[in-house]
């Protein structure tokens, strides 16, 4: 009988990445494990195409990627039959969200996003360098922001969003306002796309989907998966077990986290 297909898609800061330092080096061991099996690393983040694409260069890693919190899904040249690169958008783009928040700013909330800063008070927000920041700010559907006013406040921010068919996502460092989307969207999309594609190449009986994240904003994510990885960070005692998934916590934080959890599915199902 032949072994399930494992697809995994993993948040990134906090999760894959350190969460001051933005290391994955303690994860290497799994991901050396999963490049030789040919299973696929989804990455799905609040970052933008140019950060995660600049990350995927680093990794070696070819798979479908997720932006900003769900926003797009890229599918590189090739990856499912001969074409070029494709790009799945899904919700508002980010100058709609951007309107939306200047009316809100006129209205007396109080908050600092991604557009008002500069690449250098960004990179001092998050630990980014002055170039990381420039991909940072190049967004397509999502505007990070630090909020600066009170809880009151920010109860009436998130219902003025609701309003219009926008939300608040707490993430890892900053919270994102952007559309109705999430990153589940995309690993569904993903997951229709790979079924059909392993149907055709493999007699693949199961299709196995793997999610790991820290923070609420992986949420549905992690509820979309059969097996919901949470890796132990800032966020995490916030993300909720999965109702309909096997779920895991793991014991150690961020990449090693992740590196311990990977590495004991891959044994468990004979990888």
């Amino acid at each position: 009988m032949p072994k399930p297909r494992l697809i995994l898609f993993s948040d990134l800061d906090g999760t894959l990445l350190d969460h001051d330092s933005y290391d994955w080096s303690p994860a290497k061991p799994a991901l050396a494990r999963l490049a030789a099996a040919d299973i696929p690393v989804v990455l799905n983040s609040s970052k933008t195409a140019g950060e995660i694409r600049a990350l995927r260069e680093q990794l070696g890693n070819t798979a479908p990627f997720i932006v900003e919190n769900g926003a797009a899904v890229i599918i590189p040249a090739n990856c499912f039959g001969p074409g070029p690169e494709q790009v799945q958008t899904f919700g508002a783009p980010r100058d709609d969200v951007l309107a939306l928040l200047k009316e809100c700013r006129a209205e007396g909330f109080r908050f600092r996003s991604f557009s008002d800063m500069s690449p250098a008070e960004l990179a001092g927000h998050s630990n980014l360098s002055e170039s990381e920041a420039e991909l940072a700010k190049e967004r397509a559907g999502t505007e990070p922001l630090l909020w600066e006013g009170d809880e009151d406040s920010l109860a009436r921010f998130r219902e003025k969003l609701s309003e219009h068919s926008c939300r608040l996502v707490q993430g890892g460092r900053f919270l994102h306002a952007m559309g109705t989307f999430d990153k589940a969207d995309g690993v569904r999309f993903l997951l229709n796309k790979y079924r059909e594609h392993y149907r055709e190449q493999y007699p693949v009986d199961r299709v196995i989907a793997i999610a790991l994240g820290d923070s609420p904003n992986d949420q549905q994510m992690l509820e979309e998966a059969d097996i919901a990885v949470i890796v132990r960070g800032v966020q995490s005692d916030s993300v909720s077990l999965p109702s309909q998934s096997r779920a895991i916590r793991s014991i150690k934080t961020g990449p090693a986290g992740w590196n311990e959890c990977v590495l004991n599915l891959l044994i468990e199902y004979g990888y």
